[in-house]
């Protein structure tokens, strides 16, 4: 009884040493997303950055919501990381709304979309 208390004991403190840090961060993007294709070229990015590990985009919004494991990367260097494919980009802060920019954009197909 002794010894399987033991073996339990040792397996509950091996499983806790491979634990995750998940955390989620919230940011906008400068310049912002207009289209399908310019929050494929964030997530098709990010998604390779080393301890990403979940990305939700939104073109309303105009947030993209990273879940990165913070034993691999920390939120300041996950933010630089944007600038690897020309983007800046900023935390926001809770219950913050980003103001959709009105312009033009580019991105799809070579053919031009104005968006509200």
């Amino acid at each position: 009884m002794k010894k399987s208390i033991l073996a339990i004991g040792l397996c509950l403190l091996a499983v806790t040493g491979y634990a995750k840090d998940i955390k989620t961060v919230v940011v906008t993007t400068t310049p912002q997303m207009h289209c399908a294709n310019c929050e494929n070229r964030v997530k098709t990015n990010l998604i390779k950055v080393n301890g990403v590990e979940g990305i939700t985009t939104s073109l309303v919004a105009q947030t993209v919501t990273v879940k990165y494991d913070a034993d691999k990367i920390s939120e300041e260097n996950l933010i630089k990381s944007f600038q690897d494919f020309k983007y800046e980009a900023r935390k926001l802060k809770e219950g913050e709304k980003v103001v959709r920019e009105k312009h033009e954009c580019k991105e799809e197909q070579g053919v031009v979309y104005e968006t509200e």
